[in-house]
């Protein structure tokens, strides 16, 4: 009998927002399920789905999508014991060869193949079971496409080109050593098939099911995937239509939030404040400036309103994984700290907390924005000199020192921190996409489509998409202002070409973003766009201590922007192709490999 082996466990409960297993799936975990005796049953199906979720909030998962999509970047240096982790301290030196053991995608292509399986095996069992119904087979169905295409995005964002397949693998006697699939034949295929599902997912869970709006796959999560896809695709267009249908399916949440609940924020309040995007508000008074971190990165979760005008998908976790069997975070336990250690293994590098603690010429934190940028103090610690975003509970900005109004900028906000979370009881829920990345991704995408020439139609187009990608990063900008009073820190008249507004775009998106694995991946994209890798290199080379030669000569080339393949899937994978800026992959670093 051919048998296929599973993980599931009832950790999804974390989904579920439950204490139990029971509104979901009510199985106990197997190792080994003989395929004729599983799949007769919806439950059966929604076991399988279960698993994939369970299999994305693995720890080994969440760590490779912090590694990848941010540790190579000026945003990350060492933190406390660093030296324990050997390969994530060659990491963040760039020296990084075919043995890292974060070179390892096999949590991926687990959950690949776990999806892989539902969209081969659900039919089936939809044709059998009269409770299964047509539009939950396909809603199932295009739920599990993508969050294979998702899976399969970090994967050629990382390693450029890899192994592709939609088939599921179910007994040893199929060929799995498949070859590298070019980039941009995954991409292209990733696009059809989300194309292909969107319009069967669901849109949204009802109310009853608080955490499964953001907790799992809906139709706006499949447009933000696709908003993204095409803008790596530079297809600017339809990455503008995507990030609409997104945008404009959250100020309808947010429109009817207003008129069945009481709001702090009337409509005009936030069309003004926010340039008329739903996002999550920061109450204000004369010394208070808080909210909305708390409401995106902390413990306050009673406020699912805002969440889901603002969220749009989420890996969910507990804080208290003991009593109920859910999960908590444990990559950005051990990453960013706990209560236990201030300091994780990785911290804000120098480049990053020395530009906080200027007073000019900064160039991450806007200058005209003095220390009044909220963001400064989520994202780090001024004290501890750590990470904070994802680590802490709540935190709220004090501005009203010696007497002096919230309007002013004569002095320093004062942070009141709550309690961090506990040693391995990291509660924070790892945010993929939500409406600031995608407003911003729109306004990168708005910057691209500027037209050459100096005629009067071109300067009016050219000016009428550069003002509505301003008008983006403007709304995100603004919220993190710690003003009482509307304040615009940016101002129109100072990004007036398409390359002073691109770089306004990867410095919003950078501090917007921090520490939420977004910037190594927005330097790769910048890159492939630009055919060169100056803008990368030099973001590198920013938190560089030592080996700056040698850094910045391997990062020259396009090729070592990406990551090699590891050494042992090297090995029992001869179809596979070493990444040429590593050599064989089997130096000790790339020291060796760019002498050659």
């Amino acid at each position: 009998m051919k048998r296929i082996h599973y993980y599931i466990v009832c950790a999804f409960s974390a989904i579920c927002g439950l204490s139990s297993c029971t509104d979901f799936l009510e199985i106990k975990p197997q190792n080994e399920i003989i395929l004729e005796q599983f799949w007769n049953e919806k439950a059966d199906v929604d076991a399988v789905i279960a698993g994939c979720y369970t299999g994305l909030q693995a720890e080994g998962v969440i760590k490779r999508m912090m590694v990848w999509g941010e540790f190579r970047s000026d945003n990350i240096g060492p933190g406390t014991n660093i030296t324990s982790d050997g390969s994530l301290e060659k990491v963040l030196k760039e020296n990084i060869d075919a043995k890292n053991t974060y070179t390892n995608w096999g949590g991926f292509y687990t959950v690949i193949n776990r999806c892989n399986t539902v969209i081969k095996y659900a039919p089936g069992v939809a044709a059998d079971d009269p409770a299964y119904t047509e539009s939950e087979l396909q809603a199932n169905i295009a739920e599990m496409v993508a969050l294979r295409s998702l899976c399969y995005f970090y994967l050629i964002r990382a390693f450029r080109d890899v192994p592709f397949s939609r088939e599921a693998y179910i007994d040893d006697s199929q060929k799995m050593d498949l070859p590298a699939t070019k980039f941009d034949d995954v991409l292209d295929s990733l696009i059809y098939d989300l194309e292909g599902v969107q319009n069967q997912a669901i849109k949204r869970y009802p109310e009853t099911k608080e955490l499964y709006q953001t907790g799992r796959i809906t139709q706006d999560a499949i447009h933000a995937l696709l908003c993204e896809l095409y803008l790596w695709k530079k297809d600017y267009e339809k990455c503008v239509r995507y990030a609409d249908l997104v945008i404009e399916s959250k100020k309808a949440i947010a429109e009817e939030n207003r008129q069945k609940r009481s709001s702090s924020f009337s409509k005009e309040d936030t069309d003004e404040r926010f340039n008329g995007f739903p996002l999550v508000s920061n109450s204000t008074s004369n010394s208070f400036f808080g909210d909305a971190y708390t409401t995106l990165f902390g413990r306050d979760r009673g406020n699912v309103d805002e969440i889901n005008q603002e969220i749009i998908f989420q890996l969910v976790f507990d804080d208290n994984p003991g009593d109920n069997g859910m999960l908590a975070n444990g990559a950005v336990n051990s990453f960013y700290g706990n209560s236990n250690a201030a300091i994780g293994l990785v911290a804000p590098s120098d480049y990053i907390f020395s530009d906080i603690q200027k007073t000019s010429d900064r160039k991450v934190f806007a200058d005209r924005n003095k220390k009044r940028d909220s963001r400064m103090y989520y994202n780090c610690h001024l004290e501890d000199q750590a990470i904070y975003k994802y680590t802490t509970t709540t935190i709220d900005i004090d501005a009203s020192q010696t007497g002096e109004q919230f309007s002013g900028y004569g002095t320093t906000p004062r942070i009141t921190y709550d309690s961090r979370y506990s040693q391995n009881q990291n509660g924070s829920n790892w945010i993929i996409y939500r409406l600031t990345d995608i407003m911003l991704l729109k306004a990168e995408a708005l910057t691209q489509m500027v037209r050459e020439g100096d005629d009067q139609e071109t300067n009016e187009f050219n000016k009428s998409v550069l003002d509505r990608a301003f008008t983006l990063v403007n709304a995100v900008n603004k919220r993190a202002v710690c003003e009482n009073q509307l304040v615009d820190t940016l101002l129109r008249n100072e990004y007036v070409s398409k390359s002073d507004m691109e770089t306004l775009v990867l410095q919003e998106r950078q501090r917007e973003l921090m520490f939420e694995g977004k910037r190594w991946f927005d330097l790769v994209r910048l890159s492939q766009r630009t055919g060169n890798t100056s803008t990368l290199k030099a973001a590198a080379l920013a938190k560089a201590t030592i080996g700056q030669g040698l850094i910045g000569n391997h990062l020259t080339k396009m090729d070592a922007i990406y990551w090699p393949y590891n050494l042992d899937e090297m090995k029992v994978n001869l179809n596979l192709v070493q990444n040429p800026a590593f050599g064989s992959g089997e130096n000790d670093s790339y020291e060796k490999t760019t002498k050659k």
